[in-house]
C-alpha cells in the first residue's frame, strides 16, 4: 500500500561478517522512520520510530554503538534531528508542525525554542565564529507568512533575548549560515537584493557589478575566507556566472561566465560547478557557450581557467587522436540521486589529487557518452579507466579504488585498483548476480572493508555482501613505502596560490595499509610573489580561457583605484595600491609587488557623496500615528566632520553629527495625512550632498460610492463621481472601467466626464487606491435616444432629516417611483426617480419610453403618461411619512421647462454638488447610516391594520389612502388614523415606533 508496516533493525560488530537482529520493544510492531549517528561520538545513536498503535513518536537512544537502546517517548512528530557540532548530548528537533525543540541530555527532556520555524533553515553556532556555542540561528515565520532571521540561546529564545542583528524581513527559504558568513535575500518592489553578515557583524548588501541584476544566487563555497557564488543574471536562462568575493563577502568580481545549470524537482537548481576535495582552490566547471558545453579547471579559485588536457591513449593503449585546441577531455558534473553511490565525478578529502569521473573526448561534452577517466595528480594528466560509467568507492585514503558498473542489469563482479587506477583487477563478490543498490564503507574511517547491497529480484529482500581487502595488505605502511608528488597546474606551475605544496602517495608495489592516522600533506612553502598572484580590486580584463591573465586594471566596478578609497571616510591616512590586490588565500612573499611599494598618504577631505534616505522596510506609505524609522546612508566621503541637517517635512528639523557612522535610525511619527517632503543635507568644508524622500501618510479608505445619473442621452456629457471617505487629496488614485474596456482610465480627481455614442446599458466601475487600501463600487447607466425628465421638489422640512448618504437618496427615490406608478398607472419600470446630493433636497423623475410596437410608432407628444404624472403631482397626491410623523409632499419643481429632453439640462448639476457631498461624507454620516439596521432608532417599522405583520420590501411603501395618515408616535396633532398601512421613512435619531411590527431587511 506504499506504507512501511514494520521495521527490523540488524547490527554487525565485525565489519558485516555476521548480523544480529535487535528487538526494540518486545511484542510491539515498530517502524523506524530515521536514525542518526552523533558526529562527535559515534557510539551515540538515536532512532526515530513510530508504532501502529501509538500516535506519538518515540526515540530510541544508544550510547554503546547500538548494542542496547533506551526508549524516550516524545509528544511531537519528529521531522529531523540536528546534533550539536561539539557537544554530543545537545540536539535540536524540528517537528512536522514547524516547531523547534532542544534537548541537552540526548533526548530525555525537551524544551520548545520557537514555533513557525522554516525547515532546513536551522543552524547551530559555528565554532570560532559565534561567541556562544549554544546559539541557534534560524529562519522564523510570522503569522502573516513572512520570514525573518532569528538567533537566540537554547536556554532563552524569547523576543527580548534575541541576539540577531536587526534586519528587514527576509524571503522565505533564503537564510543560510555557512562558516564565517550568514546570507539571506529580501525582495521589495519586485527587486531582489542579497545580504551578507561577516563574522556576525551587521548585514550589508552584497555588491555585484552594477548591471549584473541577479535573478538567483547560489553559494558555492565559503572556504579560505572568501565566498564563491553562482549568479543567474537578468539575461540568463540556463546558465550562471561565477563570482568571488573579498574576505568579508561584500564585493564580488566575475571569474567565469555561462556555467551550465539545470532545474530539478521542487524548483531546485543544479549548477555544473564541483569543488575538488582534498586540494584547496581547485574547481571544475562546465561552461555553456552557444549550446557548446566544455569542462574547465582552475587551481587558484577561479582567477585562471583552462580546458582539461586529454589522454594520448585510451584504456587499451591505442592513440586517441585527440589534440588541443580542437579536442579536450570533458566531464559530467552531476550529483547522484542515490546517496549510496557516487556522482559522475568522485573526489575525497582524504585522497588529495585523486579525481575519477565520467565524460568523453571531443570538442564538447556529449550527454550520452560516459566513459570513465581518472587522474592522480589533480587534473594535470588523465587516463581512461572504463568505457562505461561506474560507481566509485575509495578505501584506505584511495589506496584501493572500487568500481561497480552503473547498469540496470544484475551483476556479480566488481573491479578494483591498488595503483590509483593505472591497472584494474576483477573480483566476483557474489555467486548469484544482484541488482546493485549501493556501496558502503565505515563512515569517516578509512578502512579496507566495504559492503555491496542490492536485491536479486524486485520481490526479494536486500542482499548484503561483505568485501574485505585486508588480507591483501598484511602490514602497515612505513615512510619507505611512499613517494612524493608536487601539485602543479596544467602549465607546470608549482606555485599555486602563492605556495608550493607536495603530497605523498603510496608506491604501486607497496601492498600496505595506510590506516586512519595517515596524512597525505607532506610539505608546503611560500613562493615569491609574481604578477599572476595579483588581480585588480574587483574588476579586471580577462584573457581568453587557457591564456595568461595579466590582470590589467582597466574596468573597475566601484571606484577609481588611483583615488583615495572609501576608508578615508573614517581615517586620516590611506595606502596607495594602484588598485591591485593579492588573490584571497594567496600566501606568496616578497618578489614582484604590484602594489608599487604602498605608501601611507594623507587623506584629503572628501565631500559627502551618494547620500541616501529611506524608510526601514522600503515602503514610502505609512498611516497616521505609526512609528517611522528613517535610515540615512552615505556611500563615500568624510563622515567625521560632516553635519547632517534633517527636515522631516512636518515642522521637525534637527542637526546631526556621525549620523551615517552610527547608522542609528531616526524615529518619527506623523499625526496628519498628507505628503511630506523629507530632506537630508550633508555638508562639510569640501562640499555637500542632499537626499530627498516623499512620504505619503494616509488613512485606510472606509467607504466609496459611485455617483452617476442612471439615465443619459446618446452623446450627452455625463459626470462620473466617486464619493470617498475619507477624502485624501493628492494621495488617492482612481481607476475607471467604462463599458467593456479592459484598460482602466486613471485619474487623481474623483470625477471624470465621458459620453456614450450608442444606446444600451453601460456598466461603470471605479476603484479608489490609497496606499495598500483599495475600495470598489459599480453602477449601470442606461443610455437612451429619447426620454423625458420631470424636475421634482420636496417639502422644505425634509432638509432637516436628509443625512446626505447614497442609501437614503436611493430609498427616497424608490418610494417616490412606487407612489407615482400606483397613482398614475404608469408602469414602474418606466419611471426612475433620482434624488440629487446636497441641499435643498431635489429630485429628477426620468420618464422612459416604452418599446415601440410592431404595428405603429408611438410619438412622445401623443403619450399621455406625462400629463398623468404632472396632474398627480399638481394635485398633491404624492406624499409619504417620515417615522417622526412628518408628512413630505412631492411636487413639480419650477424651472424654465416642466418637461425637458436630455441635453437642455438634466446632468449638469452633478459636478456642482461634488464638494458638498464630500464634505458631508467627511462628517461621518455615511458610516452611521450604513449600520442603521443594527442600531436602536435605525430600524424601519410599519404599523399594520389589526396588528397583522406584513413583510416589507422597502423602507417606505405607498399608502392605499393618499389622504389618510396613520397616527404614530411623534406625529403632529390633528392627524387622523388610517386603517391601512402607511409608508414610513426613517429619520436619523428618531425613536422607534412602538407597535406590532416587522423590521425591513
Amino acid at each position: 500500500m506504499g506504507k512501511v508496516l514494520e521495521s527490523s533493525l540488524w547490527r554487525s560488530s565485525d565489519f558485516g561478517t555476521t548480523y544480529t537482529k535487535l528487538t526494540l520493544q518486545p511484542g510491539v510492531t515498530t517502524v523506524i522512520d530515521n536514525f542518526y549517528i552523533c558526529p562527535t561520538n559515534k557510539r551515540k545513536i538515536v532512532l526515530v520510530s513510530s508504532s501502529l498503535s501509538d500516535r506519538e513518536q518515540s526515540l530510541f537512544v544508544s550510547t554503546d554503538e547500538g548494542a542496547s537502546f533506551q526508549r524516550q517517548q516524545v509528544p511531537f512528530s519528529v521531522e529531523t534531528l540536528i546534533f550539536h557540532p561539539r557537544d554530543e548530548d545537545k540536539v535540536l528537533a524540528y517537528t512536522r508542525e514547524s516547531k523547534l525543540l532542544v534537548s541537552s541530555d540526548l533526548g530525555k527532556k525537551w524544551t520548545l525554542l520557537r514555533e513557525r520555524v522554516a525547515k532546513d533553515h536551522v543552524f547551530w553556532a559555528v565554532s570560532g565564529v559565534d561567541a556562544d556555542p549554544d546559539l541557534v540561528h534560524m529562519e522564523a515565520r510570522d503569522l502573516s507568512g513572512g520570514a525573518r532571521y532569528v538567533a537566540c540561546h537554547i536556554h532563552n529564545c524569547s523576543e527580548q533575548a534575541l541576539v540577531a542583528p536587526s534586519v528587514a524581513p527576509v524571503d522565505p527559504g533564503s537564510l543560510t549560515v555557512q562558516d564565517d558568513y550568514i546570507f539571506f535575500k529580501a525582495t521589495a518592489m519586485n527587486r531582489t537584493k542579497y545580504y551578507v553578515s561577516y563574522r556576525r557583524n551587521e548585514f550589508v548588501l552584497m555588491k555585484l557589478p552594477k548591471y549584473a541584476l541577479p535573478k538567483d544566487l547560489q553559494v558555492i563555497s565559503t572556504d579560505g575566507n572568501q565566498v564563491f557564488v553562482a549568479v543567474q543574471e537578468w539575461h540568463q536562462t540556463d546558465t550562471y556566472n561565477l563570482y568571488q568575493s573579498d574576505p568579508r563577502g561584500v564585493r564580488y568580481a566575475l571569474v567565469l561566465e555561462d556555467v551550465r545549470s539545470s532545474r530539478q524537482a521542487e524548483d531546485s537548481v543544479l549548477i555544473d560547478v564541483l569543488e575538488v576535495r582534498g586540494v584547496k582552490g581547485v574547481f571544475l566547471a562546465n561552461q555553456n557557450v552557444g549550446g557548446k558545453v566544455t569542462t574547465l579547471i582552475t587551481y587558484n579559485k577561479g582567477r585562471d581557467w583552462h580546458l582539461l588536457r586529454p589522454p594520448s591513449t585510451d584504456m587499451n593503449g591505442r592513440p586517441t587522436h585527440c589534440e588541443p585546441p580542437d579536442c579536450h577531455l570533458h566531464l559530467h558534473l552531476r550529483w547522484a540521486d542515490n546517496p549510496y553511490v557516487s556522482g559522475t565525478v568522485h573526489t575525497k578529502d582524504t585522497a588529495p589529487g585523486l579525481i575519477m569521473g565520467a565524460g568523453n573526448l571531443g570538442s564538447q561534452l556529449v550527454e550520452y557518452k560516459e566513459e570513465m577517466y581518472i587522474t592522480s595528480d589533480c587534473g594535470r594528466t588523465w587516463r581512461q579507466a572504463f568505457e562505461e560509467e561506474h560507481h566509485v568507492l575509495y578505501l584506505d585514503h584511495g589506496g584501493v579504488i572500487v568500481a561497480v558498473k552503473d547498469t540496470s542489469i544484475p551483476l556479480k563482479i566488481l573491479k578494483f585498483s591498488v595503483d590509483e587506477g593505472v591497472t584494474w583487477s576483477t573480483h566476483n563478490f557474489t555467486s548469484t548476480s544482484v541488482f546493485v543498490d549501493g556501496l558502503l564503507s565505515e563512515p569517516g574511517d578509512e578502512t579496507l572493508v566495504m559492503t555491496v547491497f542490492g536485491h536479486i529480484s524486485f520481490r526479494s529482500d536486500w542482499e548484503l555482501v561483505k568485501v574485505d581487502f585486508r588480507p591483501s595488505f598484511p602490514r602497515p605502511c612505513s615512510e619507505s613505502d611512499y613517494s612524493a608528488w608536487e601539485l602543479s597546474s596544467l602549465q607546470g606551475d608549482r606555485c599555486i596560490l602563492g605556495q608550493a605544496r607536495s603530497f605523498r602517495r603510496r608506491k604501486p608495489a607497496a601492498w600496505c595499509v595506510q590506516g586512519k592516522a595517515f596524512t597525505s600533506a607532506l610539505t608546503s612553502r611560500p613562493c615569491a610573489c609574481r604578477a599572476s598572484d595579483f588581480l585588480c580590486d574587483y574588476g579586471f580584463e580577462r584573457a581568453p580561457v587557457g591564456e595568461s591573465n595579466t590582470s590589467r586594471c582597466s574596468a573597475n566596478f566601484w571606484f577609481n583605484p588611483l583615488s583615495p578609497p572609501d576608508d578615508c571616510a573614517l581615517g586620516q591616512t590611506y595606502t596607495s595600491s594602484l588598485g591591485y590586490r593579492k588573490v584571497v588565500s594567496n600566501v606568496c612573499e616578497g618578489g614582484v609587488d604590484l602594489q608599487q611599494s604602498p605608501v601611507q598618504l594623507q587623506c584629503p577631505l572628501m565631500p559627502p557623496r551618494g547620500l541616501q534616505v529611506r524608510l526601514r522596510g522600503e515602503a514610502v506609505a505609512v498611516r497616521p500615528g505609526e512609528d517611522v524609522l528613517f535610515l540615512v546612508r552615505q556611500e563615500r566621503g568624510d563622515v567625521l566632520t560632516t553635519r547632517y541637517q534633517v527636515d522631516l517635512g512636518d515642522g521637525f528639523k534637527a542637526m546631526y553629527v556621525n549620523l551615517t557612522l552610527t547608522e542609528e535610525p531616526i524615529r518619527h511619527r506623523y499625526e496628519s495625512p498628507g505628503v511630506y517632503r523629507v530632506s537630508v543635507r550633508a555638508e562639510n568644508s569640501a562640499g555637500h550632498d542632499e537626499a530627498v524622500l516623499f512620504v505619503q501618510v494616509n488613512s485606510p479608505l472606509q467607504a466609496l460610492s459611485l455617483e452617476v445619473v442612471p439615465v443619459i442621452g446618446i452623446n450627452e456629457e455625463v459626470n462620473l463621481t466617486a464619493a470617498l471617505l475619507p477624502l485624501n487629496p493628492n494621495l488617492t488614485v482612481f481607476y475607471w472601467w467604462i463599458g467593456h474596456s479592459l484598460q482602466p482610465l486613471l485619474s487623481l480627481e474623483n470625477s471624470v466626464s465621458t459620453r456614450f455614442a450608442a444606446a444600451g446599458d453601460v456598466r461603470v466601475t471605479v476603484q479608489a487606491a490609497c496606499g495598500s487600501s483599495v475600495l470598489q463600487d459599480s453602477k449601470v447607466i442606461r443610455v437612451l435616444d429619447q426620454f423625458q425628465l420631470v424636475p421634482l421638489q420636496f417639502s422644505k422640512e425634509l432638509d432637516a432629516y436628509n443625512p446626505s448618504t447614497p442609501e437614503w437618496r436611493e430609498d427616497v427615490g424608490l418610494v417616490v417611483t412606487r407612489l407615482l406608478a400606483k397613482e398614475t398607472g404608469v408602469p414602474q419600470e418606466l419611471l426612475v426617480t433620482v434624488v440629487k446630493p446636497g441641499l435643498p433636497t431635489l429630485a429628477d423623475l426620468y420618464v422612459l419610453l416604452p418599446p415601440p410596437r410592431p404595428t405603429r410608432k408611438r410619438s412622445v407628444s401623443s403619450d399621455k403618461r406625462l400629463a398623468a404624472l404632472r396632474q398627480a403631482l399638481a394635485a398633491q397626491k404624492i406624499s409619504f411619512l417620515l417615522r417622526a410623523g412628518l408628512r413630505v409632499l412631492v411636487a413639480l419643481r419650477d424651472v424654465d421647462a416642466g418637461a425637458q429632453r436630455l441635453g437642455s439640462g438634466g446632468s449638469g448639476y452633478w459636478a456642482a454638488v461634488v464638494l458638498f457631498v464630500a464634505g458631508l461624507f467627511a462628517a461621518g454620516a455615511f458610516v452611521l447610516y450604513k449600520f442603521k439596521r443594527k442600531r436602536p432608532g435605525r430600524t424601519v417599522y410599519a404599523q399594520m391594520h389589526n396588528e397583522k405583520e406584513q413583510e416589507m420590501t422597502s423602507p417606505v411603501s405607498h399608502s392605499e389612502d393618499a389622504h389618510g395618515v396613520s397616527q404614530v408616535p411623534g406625529a403632529r396633532r390633528g392627524q387622523s388614523r388610517s386603517p391601512s398601512c402607511t409608508p414610513l421613512l426613517p429619520v436619523p435619531g428618531a425613536a422607534p415606533v412602538q407597535a406590532t411590527t416587522r423590521a425591513w431587511s
